[in-house]
């Protein structure tokens, strides 16, 4: 089990904004995974991933992959209070699934 949290690197957000948002892609996808994929990923560590993505298309791409392999996922678009637009969309995460699940949508795809 694990989650891969994928962020737009073409944005060139700081090491701060990039974290708040991997942290909200990830609590997001979180919470719409169900009750027994949670309990597991928990209990194996929750492990985590962060790659890097180069425009907002292709995280929709992604997010297209994931819903096609009916694993769940999360995209994020950020408030506008800091260093972007309204709306931007930043990150995706991807999971928790099954690494083998996982790798199928983001296994291309760099760290950040």
């Amino acid at each position: 089990m694990k989650q891969a949290i994928v962020a737009r690197r073409d944005l060139g957000m700081g090491e701060g904004k990039l974290a708040a948002q991997v942290a909200h892609a990830s609590l997001s996808a979180y919470k719409d995974t169900g009750r027994r994929s949670r309990t597991k990923w928990k209990g194996s560590g929750q492990k985590k991933i962060v790659l890097g993505a180069d425009s907002e298309s292709q995280l929709f791409e992604l997010a297209d992959k994931a819903d096609t392999e009916g694993i769940p996922y999360a995209i994020i678009r950020d408030a506008g209070h800091t260093e972007l637009e309204p709306g931007t969309v930043t990150a995706l995460a991807v999971g928790p699934a099954g690494d083998d699940l996982v790798d199928r949508v983001t296994g291309d795809l760099p760290l950040y």
